[in-house]
């Protein structure tokens, strides 16, 4: 888990970034539930929108998964939700850094890069019909003389409201699962292409949702991302990088909790005593402490060998269940360690229980991640 000088000194520019920008405002959007666009523009004129992408399209050029998990830690630490906004930038830049053409980096990329005023992407991969099983989905596309015609629905994809581009996932072969899936690129304001009413959330409120609509709407044969078919490839190993992203996101979350609960055990006393004197206490939030340690381990370990080129799936769905399990419990350590005061929005224990939830949840439930594995074990 050493890091180089220039990771720690990218790490700490993150750490500083999230404590001085993020944690202010954190409650202010989570009860406002508008996008931190303020706090997106000055996370742009550092870089932290853009680390991950090349060089030539005005990016930081970061391609070490490592360095990438050490900044997202820092940024999930200063509020989740807001680090998502931050990031999603190189979420949607994906696919089109993997499958795409020269022509399409060199148009679409640049945009996400800007250090004044970037633009947000979105990545949308979900039917209403077919969740965990994205291979399921049914929104088409029909080959037409020039490019398709996109029909269907998209629902909980992140960032919708906010976007201005979107990568969206289609069926070009019905019937042939992942096997026909295929990647397109569209603009707001394409004919035919509606995007929905904001989805209510329980948690990260300013890190939008929303159902996305495409009645016969069309798409050049330019907005193809890679050859027809290759889409599920392709999302199936930006989730695998994405999913170690969230280990460390996780582990950000369950930290700022369990730091927050120790600090408030040490100055809370009840019966005439610190309740951190108390075991049940302390030994609460050491078990907090040893699952964010093992969470943080096999993320580290992921991106290792996703770095070394070596296959990184399984461990890559090791560190998102191990993250978001130990943001759950040490969420809820902190909760039981503030008592009634964490039900208070005064703290902000309630909003890192709330968040947590989320990480168990999207990009394949922990029920996905422990199938993903047991394949492995069982194969």
């Amino acid at each position: 888990m050493e890091l180089d000088d220039v990771q720690r000194d990218l790490q700490a520019m993150a750490h500083d970034f999230a404590e001085r920008e993020m944690r202010p405002v954190a409650h202010q959007y989570e009860d406002s539930e508008e996008f931190p666009w303020p706090d997106v523009r000055k996370a742009a004129e550092v870089g932290l929108t853009c680390y991950d992408m090349p060089e030539e399209s005005g990016g930081g050029g970061v391609d070490s998964l490592v360095t990438a998990v050490a900044i997202i830690e820092e940024l999930a630490w200063g509020c989740s939700a807001m680090a998502g906004c931050i990031g999603g930038g190189g979420f949607f830049a994906g696919p089109i850094v993997a499958l795409g053409t020269p022509e399409q980096k060199e148009r679409w990329l640049p945009p996400l890069c800007s250090p004044t005023d970037p633009v947000v992407g979105a990545l949308a991969t979900t039917d209403p019909n077919a969740g965990s099983d994205a291979a399921a989905m049914s929104t088409s596309a029909v080959k037409v003389d020039g490019g398709y015609v996109l029909n269907g629905q998209k629902t909980w994809i992140s960032c919708a409201p906010t976007a201005d581009q979107y990568i969206v996932f289609a069926q070009t072969v019905p019937g042939s699962r992942s096997r026909g899936i295929t990647a397109f690129l569209l603009v707001r304001g394409d004919e035919g292409f509606e995007i929905g009413k904001k989805i209510p959330k329980m948690g990260a409120r300013c890190y939008p949702a929303a159902e996305l609509f495409f009645h016969d709407c069309f798409v050049a044969d330019d907005r193809r991302v890679g050859d027809e078919g290759q889409g599920f490839y392709g999302l199936m190993r930006w989730f695998d990088v994405s999913r170690v992203t969230l280990g460390a996101n996780g582990v950000g979350i369950g930290r700022a909790a369990l730091e927050y609960a120790v600090e408030y055990a040490k100055e809370r006393e009840q019966f005439g005593k610190k309740i951190h004197e108390f075991q049940a206490v302390s030994f609460r939030l050491v078990d907090a402490k040893m699952k964010l340690d093992q969470a943080r381990m096999l993320t580290y370990h992921a991106a290792r060998l996703a770095d070394a080129g070596k296959p990184f799936a399984i461990e890559a769905a090791q560190a998102k269940l191990a993250g978001s399990e130990a943001a759950w419990f040490a969420t809820w350590a902190a909760s039981m360690t503030l008592g009634g005061y964490s039900y208070s929005r005064e703290y902000p224990v309630e909003r890192w229980l709330r968040a947590a939830k989320l990480e168990e949840l999207y990009e394949g439930t922990s029920d996905i991640q422990r199938l993903i594995i047991a394949r492995s074990l069982f194969k």
